[in-house]
């Protein structure tokens, strides 16, 4: 009786076990042989835009819209993106998803995706590889432009000024697309404006926590209050700690103090837009779920989708806003 139960016991365990085991590729699983099998790789949740973004994402590739989401966050870790392509190889996904960190170190993971026949998607960011065939298709916002946005409000802000306009810079993290962007399009103006002039550029990293430290840090190395006229944050966590930073050594930040640039215009960066502590809010659309797809679909059909997709956005200041504006937007 013993013999029997134990025989018994091991044969439920081996077919429990087998059962298992085609769970973790998600080729396998026969319950999902009709699905989509994405393989997305985020890079962190350091932003409210971010969070948007996965949002985005997570809400378009479900189930019951034909897909299973296989979702890596990388939590700002270039390293922790490369294993995780190499863990969507493994899984013999139908498709990449990435978000690069930062623009170079892809040329050998990117290869090695292509030559298991895996079509990469770059969302969001570029990456700078020596073969523009390692990746199907881009989608995202074009982040010179944004700048040149900010650029033009400026230049526009500060016609009149008879002495120098005095700039603070601080930038996101360094090497991704969004940083290389908005900083040529900052520089670029400086360049063109004799009375502009760049006081400091400092590293932020898109978080609210390290702009307010080094912000705190370089404030108080400027002799008495220094005269600040502009603070161009390259994101709106950027903008928050900075307008923290600022307020507490005694700055005043909206039309008789400091101009306070962003970008994203998210809700938050929005209402302080509405309320004149930021001076302009130049939009990030983070909602790319949809335009994902429909390059996933033009593949599934065959055609071969454009190379680089950028959405439409608009810039925001106290004048062009209201809080129902505020209150229907989706992030």
């Amino acid at each position: 009786m013993k013999r029997a139960f134990l025989t018994a016991l091991l044969a439920l365990s081996l077919l429990f076990g087998s059962a298992c085991g085609a769970g973790m590729n998600p080729q396998d699983d026969s319950s999902n042989e009709d699905l989509t099998v994405i393989g997305m790789c985020q890079v962190g949740a350091e932003s409210d835009w971010r969070v948007a973004n996965s949002e985005s994402m997570k809400a378009v590739f479900t189930e019951e819209r034909g897909y299973r989401l296989l979702f890596e966050d990388a939590r700002q870790k270039q390293e922790n993106q490369i294993t995780a392509i190499r863990k969507f190889i493994q899984q013999q996904v139908d498709y990449i998803v990435l978000m690069p960190i930062s623009e170079s170190g892809w040329d050998s993971v990117l290869q090695e995706a292509k030559e298991a026949e895996i079509p990469v998607i770059l969302v969001d960011r570029m990456a700078d590889v020596g073969d523009e065939s390692l990746y199907a298709a881009h989608i995202g916002s074009d982040f010179l432009k944004e700048g040149r946005r900010a650029a033009a409000w400026m230049e526009d802000a500060f016609r009149e000024a008879e002495g120098p306009v005095r700039i603070i810079h601080i930038q996101g993290t360094l090497g991704s697309t969004a940083q290389l962007g908005r900083t040529a399009a900052l520089e670029e103006a400086v360049e063109a404006h004799e009375n502009w002039e760049l006081l400091t550029q400092l590293d932020g990293d898109f978080t609210q926590a390290k702009t307010y430290e080094v912000m705190t840090e370089y404030l108080s190395s400027l002799p008495g209050s220094g005269d600040i006229d502009v603070v161009y944050c390259e994101n709106d966590n950027i903008a928050f700690g900075a307008l923290q930073a600022l307020e507490e050594r005694g700055y005043a930040c909206g039309r008789e103090g400091v101009s306070v640039i962003t970008f994203d215009a998210t809700r938050g960066a929005l209402a302080e837009c509405l309320n004149g502590r930021i001076a302009l809010a130049v939009e990030c659309n983070p909602l790319l779920g949809p335009l994902v797809e429909t390059v996933i679909q033009d593949m599934e059909a065959g055609r071969t989708p454009d190379k680089h997709s950028y959405v439409e956005e608009q810039t925001f200041t106290a004048e062009n806003l209201t809080k129902a504006l505020i209150e229907s937007r989706e992030y």
